[in-house]
């Protein structure tokens, strides 16, 4: 593994899936999901629970493997990509997880360079000055000896981020980033996951509830039901939409009619 590249220099990468498939046992959970996402773009998708969000996010990060269809990041086959030995890949994916998912014995600048340490191609200096630099650009410069449980839920949730910037990805992907946050840590958030976007050009994937949050910060909303992305659009588009569970997203969210 390389040292990261100055921000300046950021590129997302395309994402797109055609037919996806996933089930299981007789429950068919996606459904044959069609979606490409430009490079560079800030995609949300938003649906009720339990319509499949975050099992399409697995799939895409390739925890799990799909049953029928085919994703391609960067334009390489998912499969291929995930073959390639780390010093190989040409781009980097990265995954903030819904319950930030670190490690409470570890310090904050131990998780956040956990995957560099375990790749072991920066020397120990590097990768300390990785890790203080991506906690800067979360707001938590000067962190790095704390533990997880001496952070706040909103803290805890920017280390999970600034642990998915520190392998300098080209491809993020957010499972509920602002579950359990109150309405100003949301914001915060969403602010922040815009300002990667803007200082990086990084392609981002957030699943969330929060239609607000996703109307604030995303270029596109698709919207997920039963297995299926029934409408893909810009926030000023989707707020237009006759379609009767967006409509009824916005009416719970009020911001429609």
């Amino acid at each position: 593994m390389t040292a990261p590249r100055a921000d300046a220099a950021r590129h997302g990468v395309p994402l797109v899936l055609d037919g996806v498939r996933k089930s299981y046992g007789a429950q068919r959970v996606l459904d044959g999901i069609d979606l490409r996402v430009e490079a560079g773009e800030l995609l949300a998708i938003v649906g009720q629970s339990g319509q499949g969000k975050s099992v399409l996010l697995r799939q895409i990060v390739g925890l799990e493997r799909v049953d029928g269809g085919r994703i391609t990041v960067g334009g390489i086959p998912l499969d291929a990509y995930l073959a390639m030995p780390p010093e190989a890949k040409p781009f980097r994916v990265a995954m903030v997880f819904q319950s930030a998912a670190l490690l409470a014995s570890l310090t904050v600048a131990d998780n956040v360079g956990l995957r560099l340490r375990e790749h072991q191609r920066l020397p120990a200096d590097q990768i300390a000055a990785v890790v203080r630099r991506v906690l800067e650009q979360v707001e938590l410069g000067g962190s790095e000896h704390k533990l997880p449980a001496e952070l706040s839920g909103g803290m805890r949730k920017r280390v999970a981020i600034a642990r998915a910037l520190a392998v300098d990805p080209e491809l993020i992907l957010y499972d509920e980033p602002t579950a359990d946050l109150d309405p100003i840590l949301t914001e915060q958030i969403g602010a922040l996951i815009a300002r990667i976007r803007a200082t990086r050009g990084a392609t981002q994937v957030i699943v969330t509830h929060n239609l607000p949050l996703a109307r604030g910060i995303a270029d596109r909303i698709a919207v997920l039901d039963r297995g299926r992305i029934v409408e893909c659009a810009t926030p000023d588009a989707l707020a237009r939409s006759s379609h009767p569970l967006t409509r009824e997203f916005l009416r719970a969210s009020a911001l429609g009619t």
